[in-house]
């Protein structure tokens, strides 16, 4: 919803089977592998994505309707205020952002796969832990594409659980206050060591142009996340030893841009304006002011639950081809668009970093970073 670029036409990924492969011929290494001594206290990592929300309405002008995370959230982790979304500023590519640490374009309605594995599938893959202990939990149905690739020597294995929309792919959105339930019932029952959640209301209500319904989506976000984690400190299953990492995938159009609140889409600094929330037994606390992007979450994530990703990515881009009519055709035939636009991948290094800032300098060099 409320994406002004997408991309045209599926991707035949096998025949880049060979860039895979000569990519990871060239670059057969990974980001830089942790520690032989884990100093890390985390086990567990929770990321909570709030949909949509613009800088204005919530730490634009906190604590108003961000009480919780802006106060008591805020004061016991750190908070990054530089933090954006400088590339695709809708849902689908923001959230494989997030989870794969690349940037993409990607169709935005739920049936193309991210281009690269997700932190779940590598993590399961190195951890040796069956699905249950990964899980995507989300109101928007369609974000069951974070579960899988369409890289060939990825798709289909290691998928996390998948509890999204009201039953699955196709079934519709689902109110955030029982996806807050689905979690922790999900916390409760199978204890998983990563979990993304998405609360889409906010997101949902500002497409339909309803300003009060978009508002109280930001105001129940805020509660959840402070419900969320209090659980997690009180648990004595997750207590001392989980991170909760609290963002959104983007902003919202500035006032008299394109919509305004109502809608979002790529070069929009309103739309690009994001932020970090980010608590647990080994970060400090303190805002950073240096500047970071979605895609540094996946690495910082690796880093706490001591997988590797690989260093070697695959990068769609939108390719313009321009299409030549002769006059025949175009007296003949209804008028045909002159510009086709293709998805092409390159192949290049990961881009995303772990944000070293999070954490103690004697930390930092026990990780390497």
């Amino acid at each position: 919803m409320g994406a002004r670029v997408q991309a045209g036409g599926a991707v035949g990924y096998s025949k880049y089977r060979w860039l895979v492969a000569m990519g990871i011929f060239l670059l057969l290494a990974f980001t830089a592998p942790p520690s032989d001594t884990r100093p890390l206290r985390t086990k567990y990592v929770i990321i909570v994505v709030i949909d949509g929300v613009r800088w204005s309405e919530t730490w634009g002008a906190a604590p108003g309707l961000i009480p919780h995370m802006s106060t008591t959230l805020k004061s016991n982790g750190s908070f990054l205020s530089k933090f954006f979304n400088d590339a695709y500023t809708y849902t689908n590519s923001g959230h494989a952002a997030i989870t794969t640490g690349v940037n993409q374009p990607i169709n935005n309605y739920g049936d193309e796969l991210p281009a690269n594995p997700s932190i779940f599938q590598y993590f399961l893959k190195q951890s040796g832990k069956p699905a249950t202990a990964a899980w995507i939990v989300s109101s928007k149905d369609k974000l069951h594409i974070l579960a899988d690739t369409q890289r060939p020597d990825w798709k289909g294995s290691f998928q996390p659980s998948v509890n999204a929309g009201k039953n699955g792919p196709g079934t519709g959105y689902r109110a955030d206050s029982l996806t807050l339930v689905e979690a922790l019932k999900v916390l409760k029952t199978h204890k998983p060591n990563l979990m993304l959640i998405n609360f889409m209301e906010p997101d949902g209500y500002a497409h339909a142009a309803n300003e009060k319904f978009y508002l109280r989506g930001i105001a129940r976000s805020d509660r959840y996340v402070q419900q969320l984690w209090d659980f997690l400190s009180k648990d004595k299953h997750f207590r001392g030893n989980t991170t909760l990492l609290v963002t959104t995938d983007h902003g919202r159009h500035l006032d008299g841009i394109d919509g305004g609140w109502t809608e979002h889409g790529d070069n929009c600094a309103g739309c690009e304006q994001i932020f970090l929330l980010a608590l647990g037994p080994d970060f400090r606390k303190i805002q950073i002011q240096n500047r970071h992007t979605l895609i540094d979450i996946a690495p910082t994530v690796a880093r706490l639950l001591n997988f590797e990703m690989d260093s070697v990515v695959l990068v769609p881009h939108i390719d313009t081809t321009v299409v030549q009519f002769s006059m025949a055709d175009t007296v003949l035939t209804p008028r045909k668009d002159s510009v086709r636009l293709e998805t092409k991948l390159d192949i290049t290094v990961l881009k995303g970093k772990p944000i070293k800032e999070l954490f103690s300098a004697k930390t930092r060099k026990q990780l390497g970073l």
